[in-house]
């Protein structure tokens, strides 16, 4: 089943949906949002509430829904 998952650039409050369904994975998230924005895609993670999301996590298993917004912020442990 899918769903659209929202995804904001803090830095500037843009944000992109994303179309994934439960077998998506967060790191291919990262790197669809990073290339939309034209960052460096091995340099960012993503964020759900306080809570950095592990890039090998598929969606289903963080249980991300439609409503959520995921923030896409530098990786804090370096990229």
């Amino acid at each position: 089943m899918g769903i659209r998952i929202t995804v904001r650039d803090p830095d500037n409050g843009h944000i992109l949906a994303v179309d994934v369904d439960d077998a998506t994975v967060v790191e291919e998230i990262v790197e669809s949002a990073a290339k939309y924005w034209e960052k460096p895609t091995g340099a960012y993670v993503v964020r759900l509430g306080s809570t950095i999301l592990p890039g090998a996590a598929k969606i289903s298993d963080v249980k991300a829904t439609a409503e959520d917004i995921l923030d896409l912020i530098p990786d804090p442990e370096g990229g």
